[in-house]
């Protein structure tokens, strides 16, 4: 038996998937690391069947044969940003159908569907998914997608992926799932039920804030090509360079993210007991309004933890600002702990009176827990809270 073939026999888990990506495009080589191919334009009929850059790179299926391997799925397709990525699908519907979704999703997703596509006359309403009268809107709605996070962006609300998923197929409508906080390690859309599952490859995937990705898993063929033809008629590409910064990021995620939830889940305890906390959000946390569906559908917390503090929004910002450890930044998922504001950052460009409704106000932080020591993020977010007493 050849050695190929005895590796195929392995069943390997998922912390050698993610090292051995499989064929680097450079035979002949010897190279253990798959090189840039940071060229445009190809010889016509070259054996990977490469043309143009816009449509196909090696370094694009290099990563996507990794992704799809993550999420132990049939396809992957990469993109420029996780905004690319939620604009491949979004340009997939016509105008008058109606997308029904999560109300609190990330803001981007928001300003896309608001000040873009409802221009093209794509329609969107708006449900808490965590309702389970929620539910009975699918049929009544009728919308031609349904869009969900879990956890959400930022209030950290879990959805039963199963139930809705499960509710959608029995009337054939498509579901896209932000997976982006979770990724595959601890939650897999497609196995609850979901057509895609969409991830900003900006975050955890990669892990060291230096690169900008998007990527759509999925098991249907049919949506994986409309997925290619996005990339390649709207320019959806990400660069060579880009996919193979998150290929060498991707290797080292689970060891990245078993140290920042072992983190978070300290930080959340520890954020709980003190004084200036209003509440804490963390989704194994027994308080969590959703615990028990966490349980149920996450292999783990996550490394994101949203609070609320007593503070109006001067004494909050003068919080995030006084941390040493924690940048005041946006963004998440890297080997670096960040702090944001949620309501005027990433959900900056939401209306007023829709975050008002969610509860995104000017008391509400969003931590994004790294790699760093234990202790001295405690540390640090003692002396940064304490200065409120």
């Amino acid at each position: 038996m050849s050695k190929e073939k005895s590796k195929n026999h392995l069943n390997p888990r998922v912390s050698t998937r993610v090292i051995h990506h499989g064929d680097t495009f450079a035979k002949g080589t010897g190279t253990v690391m798959p090189p840039i191919y940071p060229s445009s334009t190809f010889a016509h009929g070259n054996e990977g069947g490469f043309d143009y850059t816009r449509s196909g790179n090696p370094n694009f299926r290099i990563l996507e044969s990794v992704l799809s391997s993550l999420e132990d799925c049939k396809y992957a397709s990469v993109f420029g940003s996780g905004v690319s990525a939620i604009t491949a699908i979004a340009s997939t519907m016509k105008t008058g159908d109606l997308i029904l979704c999560e109300e609190n999703l990330y803001g981007c997703t928001v300003r896309l569907f608001d000040k873009v596509f409802q221009k093209f006359g794509l329609r969107t309403a708006w449900l808490d998914f965590t309702d389970p009268l929620s539910l009975n809107e699918i049929s009544n709605l009728n919308p031609a997608m349904i869009w969900l996070e879990s956890p959400t962006n930022p209030l950290l609300k879990i959805i039963d992926l199963h139930e809705v998923c499960g509710k959608a197929k029995s009337k054939n409508i498509p579901i896209v799932v932000d997976n982006t906080f979770s990724t595959a390690l601890i939650q897999r859309p497609l196995d609850l039920g979901a057509t895609l599952s969409l991830t900003s490859t900006t975050k955890y995937i990669n892990g060291h804030s230096d690169a900008l990705g998007g990527a759509i898993c999925t098991n249907n063929s049919e949506w994986h090509d409309r997925m290619l033809f996005a990339q390649k008629s709207l320019g959806l590409q990400p660069s060579p360079f880009d996919c193979w910064l998150i290929t060498r990021g991707i290797k080292t995620l689970p060891l990245r993210l078993e140290k920042q939830i072992k983190n978070a889940s300290a930080i959340a305890d520890f954020l709980s007991e003190h004084p200036s906390i209003e509440w804490v959000r963390y989704p194994l946390r027994a308080d969590h309004p959703q615990h028990k569906i966490a349980i149920k559908q996450m292999n783990g917390g996550g490394a994101i933890i949203t609070v609320s503090l007593k503070a109006n929004l001067s004494q909050t910002y003068s919080v995030c600002k006084n941390l040493n450890y924690f940048t005041l930044a946006e963004s998440l998922g890297g080997i670096e702990s960040l702090v944001c504001h949620p309501a005027t950052m990433t959900h900056a460009s939401v209306k007023e009176e829709t975050k008002t409704s969610l509860g995104i106000n000017e008391s509400l932080v969003r931590f994004s827990v790294g790699c760093e020591d234990l202790d001295d993020l405690k540390t640090d977010l003692n002396q940064a809270l304490n200065q409120l007493n």
